[in-house]
């Protein structure tokens, strides 16, 4: 007992000693920040006035020309009540449930911070959360950003500190209520109450009070509008902290519980159209990432993925209830002519069919958007085809995520390949599909019709891209989508099927434009939107484009285009009729039964994503890629690109073809022996020079790893050799490599 004892002591002084070396150096680290802070929280409160906290400014939209898009101001956010006016219920609903000793404490809640604190120190930094009282709450809506941080707790210490010595207690609760936010663009329980209840918040009732201050603490969820009951158990919360801190009596209570709440479920109409809502969405994901918000696109199961975009969806209904009164002004690359031309052009190849959904707008839809290669940005976006005045419920080029069909293999099929050493010459085997989905684990080794990998892409052959997938593997090929910001490439998504478009949600026009502008920038990627500037309130700019990566390799990149040239010349879109005089390139989709058709292409100066379909996905006769996506695709990059001085695509390498050094001046189709051309000798001696190369490279090369990585391209491009005695001395080559530097 008394060894127990004594490891007990021990254990106790361990435990103590190490949260006291912990605390000294969260301390360390802490009070400068707390002295920088003070003085920035000081002066900044000092120069503050009643006008600071009120959410009445308006945000500004404009186009590339500087012409207005729209201004955005809050559901009655210029509805301000003074203390007097605000309903004594409130003040005292949200005193009970988020701050009970605000009339005594000075701005911060001493036993909630040490509490904090230890959470801090036991946690590695990880846990930050909690002890906020109403004055810090405020000032973090005002005055600092949201994010989770040490380094913000601190900041809304001080400025809560300094807000308390300037301004009262009732005045302090006054731009509290009045700056909180109730969903919807409703800023202020006045707001609130007449948006919800058709009533100034002075009549409401006790029930109507507590379920609308019910809202506040997660707006997202508890919206009203998505949802009325999600907040009914926040709202019995917040009669039962009112009862126990004997603001109202249990009677009260009860009777409260027993009213029925009419709400009114009216949505707002916000009439928008596409160019603006696409606009707003840029700013909105652009003030995510200032607020702190870590965007992802991989995830490691479906319970991962849901509770992200959970995460995500609040984030992006607050900041967006922000831009709506955060005097934002907006500078986009949005053209009106340009705009006009795109909408046009989806309106005339669609123009045939007039059925109409329940919703009165038209059943059959398209979008598109149009990505300037040079700026990496939107220049015209739509959504849909015109209709009823302007009134767009739904964007389609950014909202809609669907099924891309074989408009993804290039990105995840045919460039993958390349970067591993294959070449447009190499030949793939077009295995049965059907097969291949009863027997997956034989994929790799099924038979099936030879055909290189440009006559592959250029007949969109499903069997070669299934079993090319198969053998680059799910994970590696879609790693390229999440390299390229796609967000909705989720775990269910790692299959065969995938090969063909067949993901669980799909992308969007504005996704595959992205897509296809890198590949047409010799495979850099910059993650596109339509903004050029954002100045906040106080003229500050707070934009900076998103960073430029390697996606793709250059040759690559610059080989595929050269592909998908042959898609428009002679392969599955040759019908579309493309006339001028400047290259293009690009790739049909079509999903099954024909409910999605897809054209993504590019040309030197744009790349542009189309797709038509229902929004209740079902069959269209005679829609595939290469008929009305295609049609719209010409239509409108004809006249963007008329009067171009750019029309030929640059290379970075010079290389885009199969090498032709041997059998100079003979014709390919020429047999050398029975079942082999000149070609096929031309393709498979090209091949043997990459791997020699690899070779050389793999005796200069200093480090393990690296050589490695040569090797297995080298064994990858022998498996391509088409000639048995070629490929056999390309192996035995290897072999001896191998001997010489691996074994």
């Amino acid at each position: 007992m008394k060894v127990i004892k004594r490891i007990f002591k021990i254990l106790i002084i361990l435990t103590v000693t190490a949260l006291l070396v912990l605390g000294g150096a969260v301390i360390y680290k802490v009070y400068p920040l707390y002295e920088e802070y003070s003085l920035e929280a000081a002066r900044a409160v000092e120069e503050s006035n009643s006008n600071t906290f009120k959410r009445n400014l308006t945000s500004y939209f404009y186009d590339d020309e500087g012409g207005l898009l729209t201004e955005l101001s809050g559901n009655g956010s210029k509805i301000y009540l003074t203390f007097d006016e605000i309903p004594e219920n409130v003040v005292n609903a949200f005193i009970a449930v988020e701050d009970r000793s605000f009339w005594e404490h000075k701005g911060i809640d001493l036993k909630g911070i040490v509490r904090v604190g230890i959470e801090f120190v036991t946690s590695g930094g990880e846990r930050v959360h909690g002890a906020s009282t109403i004055t810090q709450q405020l000032v973090r809506n005002v005055f600092i950003t949201k994010e989770v941080t040490l380094e913000r707790k601190i900041k809304e210490i001080c400025y809560a500190l300094e807000v308390e010595k300037k301004y009262s207690k009732e005045e302090i609760i006054e731009f509290y209520i009045n700056n909180i936010y109730f969903a919807n663009n409703c800023y202020g329980i006045e707001a609130a109450a007449q948006f919800y209840f058709n009533k100034p918040a002075c009549e409401l009732s006790l029930n109507e009070t507590a379920y609308l201050c019910a809202i506040p603490n997660s707006p997202s969820y508890y919206d009203p509008l998505k949802n009325k009951s999600n907040a009914i158990p926040r709202r019995d919360k917040v009669l039962k902290d009112m009862q126990e801190c004997e603001m109202i009596t249990e009677t009260q209570r009860i009777q409260a519980l027993r009213e029925d709440l009419v709400l009114n479920e009216k949505k707002p109409i916000e009439i928008k159209d596409y160019e603006t809502t696409y606009a707003i969405d840029c700013a909105v994901r652009y003030l995510m990432k200032l607020d702190g918000f870590l965007f992802r696109y991989s995830f490691a199961a479906m319970e991962d993925y849901n509770f992200y975009m959970e995460t995500y969806n609040q984030a992006y209904e607050r900041l967006r209830a922000e831009l709506y009164t955060g005097g934002y002004v907006i500078k986009t690359t949005l053209n009106k002519e340009k705009q006009e031309l795109l909408q046009m052009s989806v309106d005339n190849a669609l123009a045939f069919d007039e059925e109409k959904a329940e919703n009165g707008q038209f059943a059959l839809q398209g979008a598109a958007t149009v990505i300037n290669n040079e700026t990496g940005k939107v220049e015209a976006i739509v959504g849909g085809r015109t209709q009823g005045g302007g009134t767009y419920t739904l964007n389609r080029a950014y909202q809609s995520y669907r099924q891309p069909g074989s408009s993804i293999k290039p990105l995840i099929v045919y460039l993958p390949a390349l970067e591993r050493g294959y070449t447009d010459r190499s030949v793939l085997t077009d295995i049965d599909v059907e097969k291949a989905k009863e027997e997956p684990e034989k994929v790799l080794e099924m038979y099936g019709a030879k055909i290189t990998l440009r006559a592959a892409v250029e007949s969109s052959k499903n069997g070669a891209a299934w079993r090319l997938f198969c053998e680059i593997t799910p994970k590696e090929g879609l790693s390229y989508l999440q390299n390229m910001s796609f967000n909705r490439i989720v775990p269910d998504d790692y299959y065969p099927a995938s090969s063909l478009g067949g993901f669980t949600y799909g992308t969007t026009t504005v996704e595959m434009a992205n897509a296809y502008s890198c590949v047409a920038n010799h495979g850099q990627f910059q993650q596109t939107d339509c903004i050029v500037s954002i100045l906040d309130k106080y003229g500050e700019e707070l934009y900076e484009p998103y960073e430029i990566r390697q996606v793709y390799g250059a040759e690559q990149a610059d080989l595929m285009i050269d592909i998908l040239k042959g898609v428009i010349k002679k392969g599955t879109a040759r019908k579309m009729g493309w006339k001028s005089t400047v290259e293009a390139a690009g790739k049909t989709g079509t999903t099954n039964n024909s409910k999605d058709g897809w054209f993504v292409g590019i040309t030197p100066d744009y790349a542009m994503a189309v797709w038509v379909g229902y929004d209740m996905p079902r069959e269209l006769s005679n829609l595939y890629g290469g008929s009305y996506p295609a049609q719209i695709w010409r239509d409108a990059m004809e006249a963007l690109v008329e009067g171009t001085k750019q029309e030929r695509f640059e290379t970075t390498t010079g290389i885009v073809s199969g090498d032709e050094k041997y059998y100079p001046g003979r014709d390919g189709s020429e047999v050398l022996s029975p079942g082999y051309t000149i070609q096929n000798y031309r393709d498979d001696h090209a091949l043997a020079d990459r791997i020699e190369a690899l070779i050389q490279q793999i005796s200069q090369e200093a480090d393990r790893g690296q050589q490695e990585a040569y090797y297995e391209q080298a064994l990858t491009l022998a498996e391509q050799i088409y000639g048995q005695t070629l490929k056999g001395a390309q192996r035995r080559r290897l072999e001896e490599v191998y001997h010489m530097y691996f074994d």
